[in-house]
């Protein structure tokens, strides 16, 4: 008697977690697809600002690395450190990719404030009539070309356009599936 309402104790258990295991995971249990080719991924996944858990290739695909040197983003002589030397995201299906390069702000979002930093005006004070603001003090997310009149900082035009996802949108490129 002990043992079978044991056994039955055990049964309603295994039952209690089976359910909570279907309840807790996507699809009643079913798993995520996972994509190792970055095309295929975008496709499926539309936006994302970084490969995530659904993405199970290399962290810099040769197929981007290819795709890079054919629309010229890099030199095909390039030393191979300095090719990897960019990050990728979906935006609408398609791969974009970012190549750091001079230090461009790749994973930054725009900075579209038109008030200016502290660290603006301070330059601003020490260098009055500066016609631009340097990028080491504006910060290189900034979409604005700052410049200081009489020793405060102005916008003088707006230089760069934040993309859909609100990156720099001169910086990254669409990459053709070719």
């Amino acid at each position: 008697m002990y043992l079978r309402t044991l056994f039955r104790l055990i049964m309603v258990a295994a039952a209690v977690l089976l359910v909570a295991c279907e309840i807790g995971s996507p699809a009643g249990g079913a798993t995520e697809a996972t994509y190792s080719d970055p095309l295929a991924y975008c496709a499926a996944v539309g936006t994302v600002d970084a490969p995530d858990a659904r993405y199970a290739g290399p962290a810099m695909p040769e197929a981007i690395l290819q795709g890079m040197v054919r629309q010229g983003i890099v030199a095909a002589d390039a030393p191979p450190e300095f090719a990897r030397n960019a990050v990728w995201r979906c935006m609408d299906g398609h791969v974009w990719v970012c190549h750091f390069g001079a230090n461009l702000p790749c994973q930054e979002r725009a900075d579209t404030s038109q008030e200016p930093s502290e660290a603006m005006r301070e330059f601003c004070s020490a260098n009055p009539a500066a016609e631009s603001i340097p990028a080491a003090v504006t910060g290189r997310a900034t979409v604005y070309d700052w410049a200081c009149a009489e020793g405060e900082p102005e916008i003088v035009a707006q230089v760069f356009q934040p993309d859909a996802q609100g990156f720099l949108g001169a910086f990254w490129h669409e990459l053709n599936p070719d």
